[in-house]
């Protein structure tokens, strides 16, 4: 199929990109030998689309709604998870279908990756966010008070599943903060998804299945060369350690993922340009398409340079004490480093704050 990409590592998994489809997915499971109790852990707000699922999987599917929110991605939600699974019998040749954003993949996967010391699981995104990200790839996990994403484990998914018409089911604010992830796919790997993402119509891109497969063909291949983020994966950690440091600060949910992301990838920018590594013009191209996807740059005036530093200095990419970056040398090509100064860092956020 035209609209299918391979993840390669392991036994390998098809991620399908696709429109009108995703009430085909008992077909698109035994395609690839599923054919276990299936038990849908859905979002409440898909509660319609996933009693059809149900019906569609046939007798003994189980569903579990929980709610999507970052406020979800914790150990009392995953315990939630936990209960329903025993209380249905999960044996391991069952099925975890993970069917909503990157939070239900999240914490079913990582539920998935340890009942029972690992059973399938099925990624079934809808949101854009999800479907071009956390989705593909296997990073599994929960929150903790001290970080984003510290508990976890790597489990890949037997099938990732992606029907860009329910992303209709979602509020606009959700659609924009996709479009963070796909922004950084170009500006690290892909300068012609950047340049069509730049010229794109925000309205209906969104439902453009070839557009979204593009953007999470750059996932599939860093994925394929480095699934365990030793080196080439940690490029798509771009924003993202300014960013989880942002959430953690304001607390989870009040800024939406992408938006943290987005501020995230524009402060870093930033940091590239100040150690030269980058020209200004990534800088102000970069923000130019954050401007058009109505996506957030300006760090949220409540949090103090310093603040954020000291979180920024627990994440989990920090080796030997040093943070590792994922920065821009131009759009469309990125590097990690580890020779960034902390005072750099904080004067490029206090130069931030004061021009905002």
């Amino acid at each position: 199929m035209n609209d299918t990409l391979r993840v390669t590592v392991g036994t390998g998994y098809p991620v399908i990109v696709a429109s009108d489809v995703w009430q085909d997915l008992p077909d698109a499971m035994r395609a690839v030998g599923l054919h276990g109790r299936v038990h849908i852990i859905a979002d409440t707000h898909l509660r319609a689309q996933a009693e059809q699922l149900v019906s569609a999987c046939g007798e003994g599917t189980s569903l579990l709604l929980i709610a999507g929110g970052e406020a979800s991605k914790d150990m009392l939600t995953l315990m939630h998870i936990y209960n329903h699974l025993l209380h249905h019998r999960v044996e391991r040749r069952d099925i975890v279908v993970a069917f909503g954003g990157g939070v239900i993949g999240d914490v079913a996967g990582f539920a998935a990756a340890t009942i029972l010391r690992g059973v399938a699981v099925v990624q079934m995104p809808t949101t854009l966010l999800a479907m071009v990200d956390s989705a593909v790839g296997g990073k599994t996990g929960i929150n903790h008070a001290l970080g984003k994403n510290m508990i976890g484990a790597f489990h890949q998914p037997r099938l990732v599943y992606a029907d860009v018409t329910l992303l209709k089911t979602l509020p606009q604010r959700e659609l924009a903060a996709g479009w963070a992830e796909a922004i950084k796919h170009g500006v690290i790997r892909d300068a012609q998804l950047f340049d069509d993402l730049a010229s794109a119509d925000p309205t209906n891109a969104f439902f453009d299945p070839a557009l979204v497969r593009r953007a999470v063909a750059v996932k599939v291949d860093v994925v394929n060369i480095d699934v365990h983020e030793q080196a080439e994966r940690m490029l798509l950690n771009y924003g993202h350690t300014v960013g989880h440091a942002i959430e953690q600060l304001l607390g989870y949910g009040v800024l939406l993922h992408g938006e943290a992301i987005a501020i995230g990838m524009h402060i870093e920018a930033q940091i590239a340009c100040a150690l030269h590594l980058c020209e200004p013009s990534v800088v102000t191209r970069q923000k130019a398409v954050f401007d058009r996807y109505n996506l957030p740059t300006a760090l949220p005036a409540e949090i103090s340079p310093p603040k954020l530093l000291e979180v920024m200095q627990r994440d989990k990419k920090v080796l030997a004490g040093h943070i590792r970056w994922a920065l821009p040398e131009k759009i469309g090509y990125a590097i990690i480093t580890r020779d960034v100064p902390l005072t750099l860092v904080e004067q490029v956020l206090t130069q931030g704050i004061n021009t905002q």
